[in-house]
C-alpha cells in the first residue's frame, strides 16, 4: 500500500511540474487546474484527484494527459506507475519469434474478413514461407549447381 501511495504522489509531483512548465498557474485561485481540465477534456475533479496524490489508473485519462502534454503515452504510463521501464520496452520492442502464428491467425488478427481476400492472403503467405531464399555467394545460383 505504501508503494502505491508513493507512486501516486510521485506522479502528482511530476504532473504538477509538467503543468507549471507549460504555464498553468496551480496556486490556489491561480485557475491553472481548471484551465488545464478544460484544455485537456479531463474532468476537473479527476485532475484535482491526480494532483492531490490519489493516482490515476484509467488509461483513457492517461491517454488524454499524454496527448494534452504532447508526450508519448508510454512515458505517462511509466510515470503513473502503470508500467515500469522494462515492461514498456517489452511492449515497444517485442522479442522476435516469441510467438509464431499461422497464416489463418494472422489474417484474423489483421481483420481480413472477406473469404476470398482471406484465402488469397493465406495462399500468398504460405507461398512466401516456401519460397527459397535468394542465392548467396556461398550457395551460388541454381544454374551453377
Amino acid at each position: 500500500m505504501e508503494r502505491t501511495n508513493q507512486a501516486a504522489q510521485q506522479f502528482a509531483d511530476w504532473l504538477r511540474d509538467q503543468l507549471t512548465r507549460r504555464g498553468y498557474d496551480l496556486r490556489p485561485k491561480g485557475g491553472g487546474q481548471t484551465r488545464f481540465a478544460k484544455d485537456s477534456g479531463i474532468g476537473g475533479a479527476t485532475i484535482s484527484r491526480i494532483l492531490s496524490g490519489q493516482g490515476a489508473t484509467d488509461t483513457a485519462v492517461l491517454a488524454k494527459l499524454a496527448s494534452s502534454l504532447h508526450l508519448p503515452l508510454g512515458e505517462v504510463l511509466v510515470r503513473a506507475g502503470i508500467l515500469d521501464e522494462t515492461e514498456l520496452r517489452a511492449v515497444q520492442h517485442p522479442t522476435p519469434g516469441a510467438r509464431r502464428i499461422t497464416p489463418e491467425q494472422a489474417a484474423r488478427e489483421l481483420g481480413i474478413e472477406d473469404d476470398q481476400q482471406r484465402r488469397l492472403f493465406i495462399s500468398m503467405t504460405e507461398t512466401l514461407q516456401r519460397t527459397p531464399s535468394p542465392p548467396t555467394e556461398e550457395t551460388g545460383s541454381a544454374a551453377e549447381q
